[in-house]
């Protein structure tokens, strides 16, 4: 026999209620047709489920076995049911967001804690990787939505990628030079000095050496770290002239400079990325537009 949903819907109230007026009246039909849905499942069955008399409805010992077979079924829906609407309300859920360490810290941070502040009952899981495997980890589907920095090859046509941030990378650097304090010194200077940079797969290198290859400049890293945190940790004790973005560092409180060249290097973006053809979650959604209309 096929399963009728209907037929036991109908059955569920009635037995629930013991009355076919308080079953028509939760389902929004007639008694009527209450009444001839439960003698369509009788018949189906070919059992009597229900005791009727003028006074009551009471379940025969079928009936008492299909409802505590049907009960636990009914309220597993009602409770599927409960959780969407808690989804879509955003009262609960989770959002997976994948970017590197220095976007993670010093640019994310706010909109993290504005969205938690919003619907704090959302979890939120970051995982840090590079903004090159970010990719990768989208098209995995093993995250909502990456912020990476552009430019950034592996970005395809089947990603949307919305801009949210222009910034600029600055040359610093400590006490040890302190002779470019007050220079300004050709870009092609640069390599006169030692470089502290990025490993060779991140966006960030390839950016530098993209650049610096289009005005006939080759460099060659002293030093190559995995975060732009040790970069400036490793500056700040004099092992070299660093390129870091400038939102995420205060220069004078770290007691560093900008290192001031007659050249200057292309503005970046930030953007947050997502696959075109999957859809994302509500609060993956609410994220997004948290990042944007702060911006826009």
């Amino acid at each position: 026999m096929a399963l009728n949903y209907e037929l036991y819907k109908v059955f569920y109230q009635v037995a629930v209620n013991l009355s076919f007026s308080e079953a028509a009246e939760n389902l929004y039909i007639s008694q009527s047709a209450v009444s001839q849905n439960i003698k369509s499942l009788e018949k189906e069955l070919k059992t009597e489920l229900f005791i009727r008399s003028t006074r009551n409805v009471r379940l025969t010992e079928a009936g008492k076995i299909l409802f505590e077979h049907i009960e636990p079924a009914f309220n597993l829906i009602e409770s599927g049911e409960k959780s969407i609407r808690e989804i879509n309300s955003l009262e609960r859920g989770e959002i997976h967001i994948g970017a590197n360490d220095t976007i993670s810290k010093d640019y994310l941070l706010p909109y993290l804690n504005k969205f938690h502040q919003l619907y704090p009952e959302i979890q939120i899981q970051i995982t840090n990787r590079t903004s090159s495997t970010c990719i990768d980890l989208l098209q995995q589907s093993k995250v909502d939505l990456i912020i990476s920095n552009l430019p950034n090859s592996k970005i395809t046509e089947q990603m949307e990628c919305q801009e949210i941030f222009s910034f600029n990378d600055l040359f610093i650097a400590g006490s040890e030079f302190k002779e470019l304090r007050e220079k300004e010194i050709k870009l092609r200077e640069i390599k006169n000095y030692p470089l502290l940079m990025l490993e060779a797969k991140t966006t960030t290198r390839k950016f530098l050496e993209n650049a610096l290859t289009k005005l006939d400049i080759e460099i060659e890293a002293a030093v190559e770290l995995g975060s732009v945190d040790l970069l400036i940790e490793m500056t700040k004790i004099g092992l070299g002239i660093a390129l870091v973005p400038e939102y995420c560092l205060d220069l004078k409180e770290e007691g560093l400079f900008k290192v001031k060249t007659k050249e200057k290097l292309p503005a970046r973006k930030l953007a947050v990325i997502k696959m075109k053809n999957i859809p994302i979650s509500k609060s993956a959604d609410k994220f997004i537009q948290i990042i944007t209309d702060v911006l826009y």
